[in-house]
């Protein structure tokens, strides 16, 4: 069985994260990953605490194996998340969007395991030195807010600067992936995208229809000059989010044309006029599976890999 030592750490078979997105990272996709072997992760997002327990507690209902639970830090209702997740002892806190140092002690303190999500080394080192217990490191092609460094660059440089373990995400679909992620010094993946296009997620099928259609130029990245850019599938959305912001719009009209859109594209299911946030990996993506199906495909993609590799190398010492 593929394992490394983050799957002890953090209780999953797998090492494959699902990873935390707002709106459509619900109970029933958390526990269905969970269930299949990987770590299953809700979404708070901008969802206020009791919305928050609610999904935690339905979480629990769907699985008895260990989930997760992402925290948006710059959320105007981080605060009360924070409390609820101490109250309800979630196994995993992974943290975006801010800096969780000052809360990590408490998290502890409560046998909770924090996982923040980073972009760059710096923070990474930081991050270790406050107590968190992994990191993923986040590159560019990842869907949703992004860095600047890609990551098959970021990766290795994040894997030589700490000592706990790594979680690889931005561009992970398949064996192949995980693979590479192994390669570079990383325990285990974080896909978000590939999940987002699986049975159990409550996202709209107009969506996930989207996200099997994708090529490898469907996605754009938009929102710079706001200082958080996102990437997103291309669509009269991004368009006009991108003319807005060359045509030297103030910051409070740009942000209000995007308010709603998340919920527009994710859940309603308006794939011109909403977000459609994903990442480049979306151009390998060409069926919408179940989430079991999609982890076990993975893990044996990437055992066959291995054993191919072995044997290569193999006959290049015997050659």
């Amino acid at each position: 069985m593929l394992s490394t030592p983050v799957c002890d750490r953090l209780g999953m078979q797998y090492p494959i994260v699902q990873g935390g997105m707002a709106w459509i990272a619900t109970a029933e996709l958390a526990g269905a990953v969970s269930n299949a072997g990987g770590l299953g992760v809700v979404a708070a997002g901008n969802a206020p605490p009791e919305w928050v327990q609610r999904e935690i507690r339905r979480t629990r209902e769907l699985t008895s194996r260990p989930f997760g639970l992402n925290i948006m830090l710059m959320s105007p209702f981080a605060a009360g998340v924070v409390e609820t997740a101490l109250a309800e002892r979630v196994p995993v806190v992974f943290t975006g969007a801010g800096n969780p140092g000052p809360l990590i002690p408490r998290f502890k303190a409560a046998g909770i395991k924090v996982v923040p999500v980073v972009a760059s080394v710096s923070l990474a080192k930081r991050l270790e030195r406050s107590g968190a217990d992994a990191l993923v490191a986040e590159g560019m092609e990842s869907g949703g807010h992004i860095g600047e460094i890609t990551t098959t660059v970021l990766i290795p440089q994040i894997v030589d600067a700490v000592n706990i373990p790594v979680i690889a995400a931005g561009g992970f679909a398949d064996g192949r992936g995980l693979v590479a992620a192994l390669a570079y010094g990383a325990q285990a993946i974080q896909m978000g995208t590939r999940f987002a296009a699986s049975v159990e997620c409550i996202a709209h099928p107009n969506y996930k229809q989207r996200i099997v259609q994708a090529r490898d130029r469907s996605t754009v990245a938009t929102g710079h000059s706001l200082g958080h850019p996102v990437r997103a599938l291309e669509n009269s959305f991004t368009r006009r989010f991108a003319e807005l912001e060359k045509s030297g719009c103030c910051r409070e009209e740009i942000e209000c044309y995007g308010m709603g859109s998340m919920r527009r594209g994710l859940i309603e299911g308006d794939v011109e006029n909403g977000s459609l946030m994903a990442g480049q990996v979306a151009g390998m993506i060409r069926e919408v599976l179940p989430v079991s199906t999609i982890i076990d495909s993975i893990i044996a993609e990437a055992e066959l890999v291995l054993k191919r590799l072995a044997a290569q190398a193999g006959s290049a010492v015997h050659a």
